[in-house]
């Protein structure tokens, strides 16, 4: 059974930095695009970033152009989301997703606090 989990999350002062992970197990993660979301309360969740299988494509929500990085290592089966110059409005619960045509995986979300 495919499982993706979130770690990295936690309360940053704006201007800071956050390096969320998501580890990958149970399936093939190289053939899988990977995005992060993330969800503010009583919200739907938004798409921040993807990334291709093959890692030679990207996008960004255009609120965190420049700020943020999506990455992965097909090779550990992890994708990371380099999180920078934070601001409050970046606080929300992030999720890592594996999609492909067949189906996709949701990790269980990290709380990211960005607030002085």
């Amino acid at each position: 059974q495919g499982q993706l989990v979130e770690s990295g999350g936690g309360l940053v002062q704006p201007g800071g930095s956050l390096r969320l992970s998501c580890a990958a197990s149970g399936f093939a993660f190289g053939f899988y695009e990977i995005s992060w979301h993330r969800q503010y309360p009583g919200k739907e969740r938004e798409v921040v970033a993807t990334i291709n299988n093959a890692a030679t494509d990207t996008s960004y929500l255009e609120s965190v152009k420049g700020r943020f990085t999506i990455i992965r290592d097909n090779l550990k089966n992890m994708a990371y989301l380099q999180m920078n110059s934070l601001k409050p409005e970046d606080t929300a619960v992030y999720y890592c997703r594996a999609a492909r045509w067949s189906g996709n995986y949701w990790g269980q979300g990290t709380q990211v606090t960005v607030s002085s």
